[in-house]
């Protein structure tokens, strides 16, 4: 899921208004809560970040919950809690936003990329079973646009070869694997609050995790390697450092950033409700559509809909016509664009991004469903605030349109 343009502005035909891709729901509310810190006078990590901790490790069932400044940064940390090093390997999905593969070059280790379901998008456990080699030490799935990954093969995966698991949870808020919330079924999860989320803080992200020694490695290395936080060395009058006995970053998260974040706990229920019934809508007014797959929810999955996924299909997908069929697909998305409807594509597929490419000498034959899934994925809005007129729009428009 791409990292930018929240706010992208462009020109729509003449009474009519532009219906973005998402919004994020702001009240009068979060107004109150950015100022509480600025109050108390308290902006740095602090109070507001522990209690915003508190209540999605309530929420997720985590047993801890460590806020970062980005989901990049959690899954930064969680590697580097475990010990990730050079020459290590680790699987990651071909078709996922590039930060999950990055994470893994910023330790100095190399990612294995292993290719998608094409129905689901995220990872081929079968195909990851096949990758293990000596030097693999994990693996990162990723629950794409709030749909969990097949999480209990891959996680016998990893028990049978001794691999640790990091759940790339960045979409998957409100996303349910058999009764366990997605991000708390591997060693560590990292969810995101960038805009395009369900919830958000601006930027941020938040780590979760069942282990002790994950939970407080990950808040030492979030503050310069700190053998205490800010808070609690105030607590004991603060007039004392705290002792520095690892190296660690800055990757912390403000208070007015966690401030924010209870207040979108708040809505977050409604939030997700309203997405589910939004994503409902779509599927029963589309599925006459042959040519436009809607997003697959397998039976015991709850999905969080961060985002509503389909894949451009007027025929078969193959390596040979796919260049073909993503013009078509660019061409209906440009078309929409024309008329005040923001599209894009569901996300990209690193394999086919220069550095990985170009480092690792990848062709998108090897991954063929992940290249197809970059090509001809299209992802419609969806937001709480979408109203029926405007979701009728799309829908108008989406049955109105010929991808030939």
């Amino acid at each position: 899921m791409s990292e930018t343009d929240v706010h992208e502005r462009s020109s729509t035909p003449l009474g009519t208004s532009r219906i973005p891709i998402t919004r994020p729901l702001f009240g009068p509310e979060e107004l109150v809560a950015i100022q509480r810190p600025l109050e108390t006078g308290w902006v740095v990590q602090g109070p507001f970040v522990q209690e915003f901790e508190q209540r999605f490790s309530a929420y997720t069932g985590a047993l801890h919950a460590v806020a970062t400044s980005s989901c990049t940064t959690a899954l930064h940390l969680a590697v580097a809690a475990l010990g990730l090093k050079p020459g290590d390997e680790v699987i990651v999905p071909a078709f996922t936003w590039v930060a999950t593969a990055n994470v893994v070059e910023y330790m100095g280790a190399t990612p294995v990329f292993c290719d998608v379901d094409l129905a689901t998008y995220n990872i081929d456990v079968h195909q990851a079973a096949a990758l293990v080699g000596p030097r693999t030490v994990g693996i990162i799935p990723v629950h794409l646009f709030g749909l969990s990954a097949d999480m209990d093969p891959l996680l016998d995966v990893a028990r049978s070869h001794g691999l640790w698991v990091v759940e790339d949870a960045a979409c998957a808020l409100g996303g349910w694997y058999r009764g366990r919330h997605a991000g708390t079924l591997g060693d560590a999860g990292a969810f995101s609050f960038h805009p395009r989320k369900s919830i958000t803080t601006g930027e941020g992200g938040m780590i979760t995790t069942a282990r002790p020694d994950l939970d407080l490695a990950s808040r030492s290395l979030r503050d310069h390697g700190a053998s205490r936080s800010d808070l609690a060395r105030h607590a004991q009058g603060g007039y004392l450092l705290s002792e520095y006995d690892r190296l660690g970053y800055n990757y912390r998260l403000t208070d007015i950033q966690g401030s924010l974040g209870c207040a979108q706990m708040d809505r977050l229920e409604m939030i997700l409700a309203a997405r589910r019934e939004r994503a409902a809508r779509y599927d029963e007014a589309l599925a006459a559509l042959d040519w436009l797959v809607p997003p697959v929810v397998p039976d015991g999955l709850v999905h969080g809909y961060q985002s509503y996924v389909c894949l451009f299909r007027p025929s078969t997908p193959t390596m040979p016509g796919l260049q073909a069929l993503s013009d078509r697909r660019n061409a209906l998305m440009a078309n929409l664009e024309a008329i005040g409807i923001a599209t894009r594509q569901g996300t990209h597929a690193p394999i086919l991004q220069g550095f990985y490419r170009d480092k690792y000498g990848l062709r998108p034959e090897d991954f063929p469903a992940a290249a197809i899934a970059d090509r001809l994925t299209l992802a419609l809005p969806l937001f709480p605030q979408l109203t029926d007129a405007e979701q009728d729009r799309v829908i108008g428009a989406l049955r109105a349109a010929s991808p030939a």
